[in-house]
This record gives structure tokens, C-alpha cells and sequence, in this order.
């Protein structure tokens, strides 16, 4: 990856719509250079996908789970990222091993979830937190 790489990210970061021909102008080289970087980004895996980010007005928080120093947490968060309302699953450092990123209709539906989380036997326990406001970076 190089710079033209990384501006080209940055702009479809903040819209995944954006038209070829306009991050084009905006950085100043062609439209095919542009097609031909994004068709190289999304075949090397450096784009995994393009996707939607909402303001549904729901309650959004972020789960933090830790589960048994035993656990091997790929099987789980492939099926975290499985349930309805969940973002995004992130493995994570530090005293939680997975992050659920969710967007639930109410506080009974997030607190579904989280029930949810601590009924299977790995996890250990869970910590949440409330998205109050979301920007990108």
C-alpha cells in the first residue's frame, strides 16, 4: 500500500458510495487508476467489505466479554458475529478478549443480549457500555 492507497481508503471510509470519478478528482489521477486500486484492495483481503454504518436512534453499546484463559475465542466470535443486531465482533487485548458492538432496540433487547452472552459456559463475565454519540475517524 502506498499513499494514493490510503487516500483512497480514507475517502471511501467516510462513503463507501463514493463514485470512482469523484475520489478520482479529489486525489487527482484517473478513474481507472481508481478502479484498478479498489478491484487490487478488495482481491489482496486489505478491503474485507463495504458496509452501512445507521442512526437508527437505538441504543447502541459495546459488550465486553472475557471468557476462560482455556477458550479459544475464533469459534466465538464467529458466532457472536452470527446473532441479529450485532455490528461488529472484535478480538480484543487487555482484561476482555471479545468486544460485541451492538444496536439493540431498547435496553430489554440489549439486556437480552447480554444475558445471552452469559449463558454460555465460556465466557466468564461481561462488562457493558453505552455508545452516547459515534464519529469517524
Amino acid at each position: 500500500m502506498d499513499d494514493l492507497d490510503r487516500e483512497i481508503l480514507n475517502i471511501l471510509r467516510r462513503d463507501a458510495r463514493t463514485p470512482y470519478t469523484e475520489i478520482a478528482d479529489r486525489v487527482d489521477t484517473s478513474e481507472g487508476t481508481i478502479r484498478n486500486r479498489v478491484e487490487r484492495m478488495v482481491e489482496s483481503g486489505v478491503i474485507d467489505r463495504f458496509t452501512v454504518s445507521t442512526r437508527t436512534g437505538n441504543v447502541k453499546a459495546m459488550i465486553e466479554i472475557t471468557v476462560d484463559v482455556d477458550v479459544h475465542t475464533g469459534g466465538l466470535t464467529e458466532e457472536f458475529a452470527e446473532w441479529k443486531r450485532v455490528d461488529f465482533v472484535w478480538q480484543v487485548s487487555g482484561e476482555e478478549d471479545i468486544v460485541l458492538v451492538v444496536d439493540a432496540a431498547d435496553t430489554d433487547d440489549l439486556n437480552e443480549l447480554i444475558s445471552r452472552a452469559r449463558e454460555r459456559e465460556e465466557v466468564m463475565g461481561t462488562k457493558t457500555r453505552l455508545i452516547l454519540d459515534e464519529w469517524l475517524g
